[in-house]
């Protein structure tokens, strides 16, 4: 494994252990907003990881926000007793991006509780799709996650499922879809960059009923 892709894991691996310290710490609960929660888990980034900066903008979704897209703007809301909560991070460790995302079920509920785990199913289908493919394009994944929503009886939730990632800043420019995991981006995922470097991307699920306002997001590195 090349420096570079072990600094991807690395980046990864504390993006987990920030995730399970705010879970182990009590700061994910009913009576937080949205805004003070996102707020509290970058306060302990800074202060466990000494992470300065985030490349993408911080997202914390709560009930019915869960089915919202990354570009909308809901008003902030007060997490309640039996909501799920999406957190989707974007942390640069040292030079490295991380961008790590979980969906948690505040309480118990049985159909919340399986939308969270058919998300985390089709993120381990979706990678070992993707390794058993050879010359695999961005956009034949897509459509392939899009599928494993329908089987496991929900709606995919976004227009991409994933994006390219690594040394801040990374090669991707939002206007560039090449770099994006969506339906007809014909660029193969294996596909070296300009230097000759192998690319790694990250793969993003998100599954919803919008009839009933639930939404769970899952989305870590593919390609490592």
């Amino acid at each position: 494994m090349s420096r570079h892709e072990e600094s991807l894991r690395t980046a990864q691996r504390q993006a987990q252990a920030l995730f399970a310290e705010v879970i182990a710490s009590g700061l994910l609960r009913p009576g937080m907003s949205e805004s003070v929660l996102s707020d509290a888990i970058a306060a302990l980034a800074r202060e466990r990881y000494g992470v300065r900066r985030h490349w993408h903008r911080r997202v914390v979704r709560s009930g019915p926000h869960t089915v919202l897209g990354y570009y909308d703007g809901p008003t902030d809301r007060q997490i309640e007793d039996g909501d799920l909560v999406v957190l989707d991070f974007g942390p640069v460790f040292g030079e490295w991006e991380a961008d790590y995302g979980r969906t948690y079920l505040v309480g118990t509920d049985s159909k919340k509780a399986r939308l969270v785990a058919d998300t985390d199913a089709a993120l381990a289908r979706g990678r070992a799709y993707y390794r058993a493919q050879t010359g695999l394009t961005a956009g034949d994944l897509y459509d392939y996650v899009v599928a494993l929503a329908a089987e496991y009886g929900w709606e995919f939730g976004a227009t991409s499922a994933g994006h390219l990632i690594g040394h801040f800043p990374h090669e991707a420019h939002r206007d560039d879809h090449r770099f994006v995991i969506e339906h007809g981006n014909t660029t193969v995922i294996d596909e070296l960059d300009a230097q000759g470097q192998r690319r790694h991307w990250i793969l993003e699920i998100h599954f919803v009923d919008r009839a009933l306002g639930l939404g769970a997001f899952v989305e870590e590195l593919l390609t490592l």
